[in-house]
């Protein structure tokens, strides 16, 4: 029998949280040493963010939204191999650049191990961008609504549910208590598959832009009424996505509160998750989801209770995200190839030799990116420096073959990640690892997802003694070889 009332009360599902958060020491100190790891924020120059993003490339693109809010974001890799992403807003979104910068400082001030921090920002003419950690594991709504191998188990999902309250708590403690438009696809995951809080959600899309850009049946019933958000609004999505965590489905909220009030909390379980969770678990992350959705702001809890609150459902605390995930762990080291072998013994002769073997296999694509002079004489000289590259560098003449190549990119009629590599390789081998370097870089600005030039990258960093980088990059490297083994 449902509750007697038109708008949900607490009269069914009230509920005292009370206690404080217990600590543990051990994991308290690996995670100050990790944000200990991270720079400061910095404004970064526009070149510098093109080249990480190899020229904002297409196949850098994580999300992009519609014309209504055109800010895309990238994946990149600055020189000294941090990976970030990066948010470019429309030109027209934060016309006052100190406005901007003001915002993000602030932002960047915040420093936590629940958050996907804000590392940078550049304003620089029209430009406006926000530079941020690189999580790795795809995004809560993807793991939740997409999944492919398998449905996020009930103690990941209470794990998310704590770890996104826990990130609310922080920045209310920071006095940046607002987060604009908390859904789904802003928790994303990092290396160990911990759900964090993106930090771009703490700043809007646009200076007088919404708030809000998910269907209108999810956001706050005061946001329609005023346009404005509150602390309390934020409660309010966190309840939405409690929901989701639930039922695997985005379900609106007054679709659930009819069902909350009917107690027919099984139409809201999800079915994969059967067998898995005592149905007064799900009673309680309801009991606790009706209370974010409360019609009347001043009803819901505040972030510090939502975290008192979620602590005693957890389970599995022991078990490591990535495992409950399904996911390899980032922290683990992939099994090297021949070729990342190679890089990490600096067997130059043997990198020298997989790299004649493979040719100009990979340069399906870049290399055909020919001007209307093709036929012509320059287009000839073009293929000749190649070709004399190409012999010279096979009898392994490599201060031969950097002068040819060197013509050859010179001409710029054709584009070629294999000739930047070869001639990265050569000049390796002639002592100039800083040049060696500058070419890998290029060579992945050509091909973003081509693992040669991460390996590179790491065989020139190693020589220049720069051991973290080169792990970093040598890491990299394994990981794409091993995606495009996977999808070949």
């Amino acid at each position: 029998m449902g509750c007697e009332c038109s708008k949900l009360t607490k009269c069914c599902w009230s509920s005292d949280y009370n206690g404080s958060v217990p600590e543990d020491h051990n994991e308290d100190n690996e995670e100050r040493s990790e944000l200990d790891d991270l720079p400061a924020f910095r404004e970064y120059n526009i070149e510098t963010l093109r080249m990480a993003t190899s020229g904002f490339s297409v196949e850098n693109i994580v999300s992009e939204h519609g014309e209504k809010a055109p800010n895309v974001v990238y994946k990149g890799k600055l020189e000294n191999q941090r990976r970030i992403v990066v948010k470019r807003f429309n030109r027209s979104s934060w016309p006052d650049a100190r406005q901007f910068l003001e915002e993000a400082r602030t932002v960047g001030q915040l420093r936590n191990h629940r958050l996907a921090n804000l590392l940078g920002c550049c304003c620089e003419g029209d430009e406006r961008l926000l530079v941020s950690e690189f999580m790795p594991n795809d995004t809560l709504a993807k793991h939740l609504f997409h999944w492919e191998t398998q449905p996020m188990k009930w103690a990941m999902r209470l794990r998310v549910a704590l770890h996104l309250a826990q990130a609310l708590e922080y920045c209310a403690s920071k006095g940046r208590a607002l987060y604009h438009d908390l859904n789904a696809y802003r928790v994303v995951f990092d290396d160990e598959g911990n759900p964090r809080l993106s930090c771009f959600g703490l700043m809007k899309n646009s200076i007088d832009g919404k708030s809000y850009s998910t269907n209108l049946a999810f956001t706050p019933p005061e946001y329609l009424r005023t346009g404005r958000v509150t602390a309390e609004s934020v409660i309010y999505s966190f309840g939405t996505l409690l929901l989701d965590l639930l039922s695997g489905k985005h379900i609106p909220p007054s679709h659930a509160l009819d069902l909350i009030r009917d107690r027919n909390i099984q139409m809201l379980s999800d079915s994969c998750l059967e067998g898995q969770f005592a149905n007064d678990d799900g009673t309680e992350l309801v009991r606790l989801a009706s209370r974010c959705l409360q019609y009347e702001p001043r009803e819901r809890p505040n972030p510090k209770s939502l975290v008192a609150a979620l602590i005693p459902l957890q389970k599995d605390t022991e078990v490591p995200s990535h495992e409950l995930m399904g996911i390899q762990d980032g922290a683990a080291a992939l099994p090297l190839s021949p070729l990342g072998e190679a890089c990490l013994r600096m067997d130059l002769t043997a990198i020298h030799e997989i790299l004649e073997k493979l040719g100009y296999k990979d340069d399906e694509g870049a290399a055909t990116e020919l001007s209307f002079q093709m036929w012509t004489d320059q287009m000839q000289e073009t293929l000749n420096s190649k070709k004399k590259g190409d012999v010279a560098f096979r009898h392994k003449d490599f201060r031969a073959a950097t002068e040819f190549y060197s013509q050859f990119i010179a001409i710029g009629t054709m584009v070629s990640p294999t000739v930047h590599a070869r001639r990265s390789l050569s000049y390796l081998l002639s002592d100039m690892p800083q040049e060696a370097l500058n070419d890998a870089l290029q060579a992945q600005a050509i091909s973003p997802i081509w693992h040669i030039a991460s390996y590179l990258q790491a065989a020139a960093l190693l020589t220049m003694g720069k051991e973290n980088e080169a792990k970093a990059a040598l890491k990299e490297a394994s990981t794409l070889e091993n995606k495009r083994n996977t999808n070949a």
